[in-house]
């Protein structure tokens, strides 16, 4: 079952620059920052509010470390701008099985590591209307992820 909007993924050309924006315009802070080689992405977690289910839901800002990168091909075809849509569940497994059962192609066999020690797998735009989708399981507050970073529960 999907519990919340877990975050909107924003692919920018410069994370700083797009980070002061936020701050600046709505007084958004940066809530985590990383950087995922497997992935080819700096990335800034703006928290915009806490959830019933005990995650919040954020604004994660994408800027490419690599031209081979997803994000990076995109920003070249699309520009800057809204790039994914991520709901959370609690089993990211059991969901996507779900969903694949019902025709939807999952991008990932198996589920990768995401932001904060999550789990994610994405579901394949053209079978969600247009929509890049990800499916994200936080990891259990307290945690610590492959970096040795301590994750508050995203």
């Amino acid at each position: 079952m999907l519990t919340r909007i877990d975050h909107i993924g924003i692919a920018c050309f410069d994370l700083d620059r797009t980070v002061e924006f936020y701050r600046a315009t709505y007084g958004f802070e940066v809530f985590h920052s990383e950087v995922n080689e497997e992935q080819g992405v700096r990335e800034a977690m703006l928290k915009i509010n806490e959830t019933s289910d005990g995650g919040a839901t954020y604004l994660q800002l994408l800027e490419p470390t690599r031209e081979d990168s997803t994000v990076a091909k995109w920003l070249a075809k699309n520009g800057e701008g809204v790039h994914h849509i991520a709901f959370g569940t609690a089993d990211v497994d059991s969901e996507a099985a779900d969903i694949k059962d019902k025709g939807v192609r999952v991008l990932y066999e198996e589920p990768r590591r995401g932001s904060m020690g999550s789990r994610i797998t994405f579901l394949h735009p053209k079978d969600c209307h247009g929509v890049l989708t990800e499916l994200v399981t936080s990891a259990p507050s307290g945690s610590t992820d492959a970096a040795g970073v301590e994750s508050t529960g995203h």
